[in-house]
């Protein structure tokens, strides 16, 4: 197997690497991974592999980004190769079915059967992603659509009514079955291929040999605090985005969101922690102030907005409009290929959402959450946060030139306006 440097781009096949200690025999650069050497094929990859995702992530090398990002993006890609291999196998029955159709009938309900239950294990996989579950529920309505018409054929052939009967039942029950796991796709969760333990390893040995200056440390609790000049801190900000994740806050700056959007940055939890105590003062000197929620669809995350309204901490009994650009339950609905993840911990804490939190959530959303289930901003790429965190202030200085902002609250006793945003960019 062939595996090009990504140092100066020679091809190295195994023998070159063998005779070489693991090293380029070009620049002598050393290779991290091997794939001959695993055994697992799921995580047989290169080095090229590995580079392009961080390349791909980081916008090629233009953004920061987290670990955690990497990760979904790796889990997401290895995922996918392991599906294609696994879509060989399932050709190969394909052929089968086909063959014992042209040659015996006998044959067809056998194959069919097991094509179908195939079909019914890929939908349901909990380690494949919604495309590929997507893909195998349309192909068990298309397959029991083949069923009845190859099952008809083949039974006048055997002129065989047995056959006639069980060709039809399975292929109606296969187009059922597909049809209800489209339906049900949307709400099913996920389990990641690698485990974090794998990814830390791959990450620890390809930084000892290779740079990645655009993966973001993890936020840092600072033991000291930054005087800032006292102009500066008489001046206040017309926007401000609050974070439910300081690693989605250090991301946002770590990008020079700030710097492009004139407003502050700051994590729920109080980062930046050398800054967010004058930073969070100059806010509240700001009447005009309009403050953009941006969080998980977590029960934590959902009940950003309820404390930045109702905390004396925050903006209680101001006259702050607050955006919440998401991401919320409803959003995953309209947001294909999101990793939904699933937790006890988090059927809990949605079951102990306050009233409060609640009311602007819709029944079906906290029964999303109250199963558990939960999306994290980690999963999408830098551009992607950041387009939609752009889109949200754009769209706020004109919310009513479209239906992308909906007021779901009116303050009532805490004062000020609530929007909310219908889709993640």
């Amino acid at each position: 197997m062939g595996m090009k440097c990504v140092q100066c781009g020679t091809d190295n096949d195994l023998r070159d690497r063998t005779n070489n200690q693991g090293r380029c025999k070009n620049c002598n650069h050393p290779f991290v991974f091997e794939p001959s050497a695993l055994t697992d094929t799921r995580f047989k990859f290169t080095d090229p592999f590995f580079a392009k995702a961080i390349n791909d992530i980081s916008a090629n090398n233009t953004l920061y980004f987290t670990p955690e990002q990497l990760f979904y993006l790796l889990d997401r890609r290895l995922n996918a190769k392991a599906i294609n291999a696994g879509g060989l196998i399932v050709g190969a029955i394909l052929v089968t079915f086909v063959c014992g159709v042209a040659s015996q009938g006998i044959l067809v309900p056998i194959v069919a059967l097991l094509f179908v239950i195939i079909g019914v294990l890929n939908s349901k996989k909990n380690q494949a992603s919604n495309k590929f579950r997507r893909s195998s529920a349309r192909f068990l309505q298309v397959f029991g659509i083949i069923i009845v018409i190859f099952g008809i054929l083949a039974s006048l052939a055997s002129n065989s009514f047995l056959l006639f009967l069980f060709c039809v039942l399975l292929g109606m029950t296969s187009f059922y079955l597909g049809y209800r796991q489209l339906n049900r796709i949307t709400n099913l969760s996920q389990s990641f291929l690698i485990s974090q333990q794998q990814f830390q390893d791959w990450i620890e040995r390809w930084t000892a040999i290779n740079s990645t200056p655009k993966m973001l440390p993890t936020p840092q609790i600072e033991s000291s605090t930054s005087t800032v000049n006292t102009e500066i801190s008489a001046y206040s900000f017309d926007r401000a985005v609050i974070c439910d994740n300081a690693a989605i806050a250090q991301l946002l700056i770590a990008n020079n969101f700030h710097f492009e959007n004139s407003c502050a940055v700051l994590s729920i939890t109080g980062y930046p922690q050398s800054i967010f105590s004058t930073v969070l003062d100059m806010l509240r000197r700001n009447p005009e102030l309009k403050v953009y929620a941006l969080h998980d669809a977590s029960p934590r995350g959902v009940e950003l907005v309820r404390c930045l309204r109702t905390s004396p901490d925050w903006f209680l009994n101001t006259n702050v409009m607050i955006y919440d650009l998401g991401l919320l339950p409803r959003q995953i609905v309209s947001s294909r290929g999101v990793f939904i993840r699933n937790s006890e911990e988090s059927a809990q804490q949605a079951r102990q959402l306050p009233e409060e939190a609640r009311r602007d959530l819709t029944p079906q959303e906290i029964t999303w959450l109250e199963s558990g289930n939960f999306v994290e901003l980690e999963c999408f790429s830098p551009q992607r946060i950041m387009r939609v965190a752009n889109q949200g202030i754009a769209k706020s200085q004109v919310p009513d030139s479209g239906d992308s902002l909906v007021v779901i609250d009116d303050g009532g006793s805490y004062g000020g306006y609530v929007y909310t945003v219908e889709t993640f960019g």
